[in-house]
């Protein structure tokens, strides 16, 4: 018989509200009179109603949602032309750009099956995901360099939750994960506003540090991996609270638990193996290995998932190259949790990891002044693509090298050193 007290849990409305208002507030920081533009999955529903009312109780002048369906998703798959696959809405993405132009902020929340299309044709599947990314350069270009205030944050959708916890009942699971997705983006104490704004001080003492050490490189070392990142000309560490080229401060994820920087696109050698399965376009790409050479990827493999990593390395020239590198230590909460999300925006904050193309322009002394080609001169890889994936784990050591080849501990074993 179980003698201990329940913990005193907020009901599941309260903590959703909180995870709304954590949302417009931090994450976005959204201003009085901008416009806001969020997609979301149709299962997210209710948090997106509470998200609207909390952007227009500060001010939001109107709320434009773009939903999704997984399920419309799969049909396309099995019953569209064979031709078909290298369409996509144009002139919808033509519009969210139009939109970012006129100041509008940018809202995701995400919660997708991380198998959903584990059993469709990897060549379509590349071929959607292509078509996609070309219609909606014009507006991630105005994301990735934080011409507007942005954020991700998620919604435990029921398929998601059993892949996360398939033996349990589907209740059961989704319930666990929004306990995780709480706990993870902070909204379980007293004050979610001031908690996040001391984790934003904390990782802000963090970039501190590290844009005063001015490495020149990082060397990650460990099972299979022997990785030298040279970063980029005049690259400047980010992380947390910032503010966007429209002078509003925001978290462009919730949760995060990382800092960044930019890699020079033809400065990075070694070999390096993930730590976490990689959940992309609806499929799980599991212990990649690969190898660079000059900057570029020269042999890639993976145990589960190789064709779709093939694919994903010939969508462009930039593919191939890294346009970011991140360090969060092993002890942070998302890792501590022992959970594997199969969800980048998760993942991502419980190890150390590495991006393969678009670069961010703030991650750049003046990147906000600087032009395309200025950016590309000082080493900021370009491409339609963004993809994070973990390398760190407890077993990886981080040395930064300095201009003179000299190095020193950045982390041991995982932890900040």
């Amino acid at each position: 018989m179980n003698t201990h007290a329940a913990p005193n849990v907020l009901p599941h409305a309260e903590r959703l509200d909180r995870l709304a208002e954590v949302a417009v507030k931090v994450g976005l920081g959204l201003a009085a009179g901008q416009e806001l533009v969020m997609t979301a999955p149709v299962e997210a529903l209710p948090l997106v109603r509470r998200i609207t009312e909390h952007a227009y109780r500060n001010g939001a002048s109107l709320v434009t949602t773009l939903f999704h369906d997984e399920e419309s998703t799969l049909l396309r798959y099995r019953h569209a032309a064979e031709g078909s696959f290298d369409t996509a809405s144009t002139w919808l993405y033509d519009g969210m750009a139009a939109a970012f132009r006129g100041n509008a902020a940018r809202l995701a929340i995400v919660g997708d099956d991380p198998s959903l299309l584990a059993g469709e044709d990897p060549e379509k599947v590349a071929r959607a995901s292509r078509a996609r990314s070309k219609a909606y350069r014009p507006a991630l270009e105005l994301i990735a360099g934080f011409d507007i205030n942005w954020t991700i944050t998620s919604y435990a959708t029921p398929a998601w939750a059993k892949a996360m916890f398939p033996a349990e009942p589907e209740a059961m699971a989704v319930a666990k994960l929004w306990d995780a997705i709480f706990a993870a983006s902070r909204v379980d104490g007293g004050d979610p506003i001031a908690a996040w704004a001391a984790h934003n001080a904390a990782l802000a003492a963090r970039t501190g540090f590290l844009n005063g050490r001015n490495f020149s490189a990082l060397r990650f070392t460990g099972p299979g991996t022997n990785l030298t990142v040279g970063l980029a000309d005049g690259h400047a560490w980010c992380g947390g609270a910032s503010a966007a080229k429209n002078g509003v401060v925001c978290n462009a994820n919730i949760p995060t638990e990382e800092v960044f920087t930019t890699p020079h696109k033809d400065r990075v050698e070694g070999t390096v193996t993930s730590t976490k399965p990689l959940s992309y376009q609806g499929t799980l790409i599991e212990e990649i290995a690969v190898r660079f050479e000059a900057g570029r990827i020269v042999e890639a493999n993976a145990a589960k998932g190789a064709e779709v990593l093939a694919k994903v390395l010939e969508t462009d020239e930039g593919a191939s190259r890294l346009g970011e590198v991140a360090l969060v230590p092993h002890s942070s909460p998302i890792s501590q949790s022992g959970l594997l999300f199969l969800n980048t925006l998760y993942d991502e904050n419980a190890a150390s990891h590495i991006a393969l193309g678009q670069a961010y322009s703030k991650c750049f002394v003046g990147g906000d002044k600087l032009s395309e080609a200025e950016l590309s001169a000082r080493g900021a890889n370009r491409s339609l693509i963004h993809i994070d994936w973990m390398i760190g784990s407890g077993k990886i050591d981080v040395d930064g090298v300095h201009a003179d080849g000299s190095s020193e501990p950045v982390m041991r074993a995982g932890e900040w050193a």
